[in-house]
C-alpha cells in the first residue's frame, strides 16, 4: 500500500461492510422466508440455484469474524439487519432469537472497540409482505417504520450510525425494471412505485429513529458514473436519463424534495396517487451521506420504449465482475454530491471493492494484487476530493468476507478474506495484510 493513516485527515474512518442475508445464514434462528429464498428457488434466477440459508455461517462464526475486522485495524464494521430474522412475518410476532443475534453482535463489537454502523435494509424482504405487493405497495412505508422501531429499540442505545436502506436504485429499478433481483418483475409502472416507496419508506423510518432519540442517522446511495457511448446529442440524452434514475433520483427526493424532471417523462403515468405529498417525509433531516461506489456505464440510445437507450461496451480494464476500473467517477461523484444536494453535511464512501478470481494456493495463501491496486486507485480520488474541500470523513470497504454475491452465487469474491464454502475456512488474503499495515 503507498497510503497510511497519516495521509488522511485525523479521525477519518476507515471501515468493511457486510450484509446479512449474503453471510449470516438465513436458515438459522428462526428467521422467517424472504423474496430472495423462493427467487432463488426458482429455475433461472441464481447461478446453480445457490440461496443464503448458510451464507458464511455468520449467525455462529460472529465472533471469529469480527476477530478479523479488528485485527485488520478497521474502525467501524458496516453490517445490515434482516427484516425477516427479526420479524418473520414481517409485521407482528417479534423474533426473540432474531434480536438476541443482532444484540450479541451488536456487544461483540462494542467488547472489541468497533463502532457499530448498521443499515436496517439490504434487500431480504420478507415473503408474507412480498405477497402484499412489497415495494409496490404505499404500506410498505409503514411496516417499515415499525420494523426500524423493533430493531432499533433494542439495539439502537448502541449504534454509532444508521441508514434505513442499502442502495434504493437496486431495491426499485434493477428489481422490478431489470428483474436481475428479487421479485425479477420487468414493469415500468411497479418501478415507479417501488422507487417512490423506498423513498418514502427511507423518510419514515428516519422518522421513527428519530422518535426514539437517535442520531447519526443517513441514506446510503449507490452511483455509477454514466458517460455518452459516443459524441451525439442523442447518446448525452441517454446518458442524462441513466443518470437521472440512477443517481439523481433519491438524492433529489431526499434534498431537493422533487424528482429529476427527465425521469419523470417516463414515470408520471404510473406514479402512485398522491406522491407529490410525500417530500416531506421523504426530505427528513439527516445527518450524513454515504456513496457506495464501483464503476461507469457507457450509455448509447436506441429505439426500444423508454428509456429509449442501452448499455455500450466500454474499453476500460474490467473486474471479475466485468464492471469497468473508473476511480476517477468516485471523485466526481463525491464532489458533485456535495455540491448540488449536501453541501457540508459528512459524507462517507460505504461501499467500494471489487470482485476478483481469488484462488487459494496449495501452500494457504490467497493473493490479491489485482485488489490492492482497485483500492489504492480510488483511495487516491478519495484523497483529491479531501484536499478539494469534501467533508468526506470515512471509507468503508466492500467485502469483509466472500460471500453470496445474489443472482451471482456464490462464484464472485469480493472479500478482504477468503471463505471456502464447503468448509467455513476463513483465509485473509494478502489485500488484507495489506490495509492491516496500512492502518496500523
Amino acid at each position: 500500500m503507498t497510503f497510511s493513516r497519516k495521509d488522511f485527515p485525523e479521525g477519518f474512518l476507515f471501515g468493511t461492510a457486510t450484509s446479512s442475508y449474503q453471510i449470516e445464514g438465513h436458515a438459522f434462528g428462526g428467521a422467517g422466508s424472504t423474496h430472495w429464498d423462493t427467487f432463488a428457488a426458482t429455475p433461472g434466477n441464481v447461478v446453480r440455484a445457490e440461496n443464503g440459508d448458510r451464507g458464511c455461517d455468520h449467525y455462529h462464526r460472529y465472533e471469529e469474524d469480527l476477530d478479523l475486522v479488528k485485527a485488520a485495524g478497521f474502525d467501524c464494521y458496516r453490517f445490515s439487519t434482516s427484516w425477516a430474522r427479526v420479524l418473520p412475518e414481517g409485521r407482528g410476532q417479534v423474533n426473540q432469537e432474531g434480536l438476541d443475534f443482532y444484540d450479541r453482535l451488536t456487544d461483540a463489537m462494542l467488547e472489541r472497540g468497533i463502532k457499530p454502523c448498521a443499515t436496517l435494509y439490504h434487500w431480504e424482504l420478507p415473503s408474507p409482505l412480498a405477497d402484499l405487493g412489497g415495494w409496490r405497495n404505499r404500506d410498505i412505508a409503514k411496516w417499515f417504520a415499525d420494523f426500524a422501531e423493533v430493531i432499533m429499540g433494542r439495539i439502537g442505545d448502541r449504534m454509532y450510525s444508521v441508514a434505513p436502506i442499502n442502495e434504493p436504485w437496486c431495491v426499485g429499478w434493477l428489481s422490478h425494471f431489470l428483474g436481475h433481483h428479487a421479485p425479477g418483475l420487468r414493469d415500468i409502472r411497479a418501478t415507479a412505485r417501488a422507487m417512490h416507496h423506498v423513498n418514502l419508506a427511507h423518510g419514515s423510518a428516519i422518522q421513527a429513529m428519530r422518535g426514539l432519540g437517535m442520531k447519526n442517522l443517513g441514506a446510503v446511495v449507490n452511483m455509477e458514473w454514466a458517460d455518452p457511448a459516443t459524441d451525439t446529442d442523442e447518446a448525452r440524452a441517454a446518458a442524462d436519463l441513466y443518470d437521472g434514475y440512477y443517481n439523481r433520483f433519491f438524492l433529489s427526493g431526499m434534498f431537493k424534495k422533487e424528482y429529476p424532471a427527465n425521469v419523470m417523462e417516463g414515470f408520471a403515468p404510473h406514479m402512485p396517487e398522491g406522491w407529490q405529498d410525500d417530500f416531506d417525509v421523504i426530505g427528513s433531516k439527516l445527518d450524513w451521506v454515504g456513496v457506495n461506489y464501483y464503476t461507469r456505464k457507457l450509455i448509447g440510445p436506441n429505439t426500444g420504449p423508454w428509456p429509449h437507450h442501452e448499455e455500450v461496451e466500454g474499453p476500460l480494464p474490467k473486474t471479475f465482475m466485468d464492471w469497468e476500473i473508473y476511480p476517477e467517477g468516485l471523485y466526481k461523484f463525491l464532489k458533485r454530491t456535495a455540491e448540488d444536494y449536501t453541501g457540508d453535511l459528512p459524507l462517507y464512501v460505504t461501499e467500494n471493492g471489487m470482485a476478483n478470481a481469488d484462488v487459494k494456493q496449495p501452500d494457504g495463501t490467497v493473493s490479491d494484487p489485482e485488489r490492492l491496486d482497485y483500492v489504492e486507485k480510488h483511495l487516491a480520488m478519495v484523497r483529491q476530493a479531501i484536499a478539494e474541500g469534501v467533508p468526506l470523513k470515512g471509507y468503508f470497504l466492500w467485502s469483509l468476507l466472500d460471500n453470496y454475491e445474489w443472482a451471482l452465487g456464490y462464484e464472485k469474491r469480493f472479500g478482504l478474506v477468503h471463505v471456502d464454502f464447503d468448509s467455513m475456512e476463513r483465509t485473509p488474503k494478502s489485500s488484507y495484510y495489506e490495509l492491516q499495515k496500512a492502518l496500523a
